[in-house]
């Protein structure tokens, strides 16, 4: 897990980053652009978790746990949308 930790850490900080912008009063424009780079780290983050959430269901699957169906899987991803 450390590498989805070290993904939603970088985008805690650029987050702290928008809102130190805002407070700021900085230009609407630069707070978008800083605000999309963080909604594209979130989603990296939350693919980041959900393959390894799958590769951790499908490496665990055992004979009293059934695996993951493919739609709990398309179900994982559609949440990310």
């Amino acid at each position: 897990m450390t590498p989805v930790l070290n993904r939603l850490r970088r985008t805690q900080g650029q987050l702290a980053g928008v809102i130190a912008m805002v407070e700021a009063g900085r230009d609407c424009k630069d707070v978008v652009t800083q605000l999309a780079a963080v909604s594209r780290a979130l989603d990296r983050a939350g693919f980041k978790i959900v393959a390894s959430g799958m590769r951790q269901c499908l490496s665990d699957a055992s004979a009293d746990t059934p695996p993951m169906t493919e739609a709990e899987l398309e179900k994982l991803f559609l949440a990310l949308a």
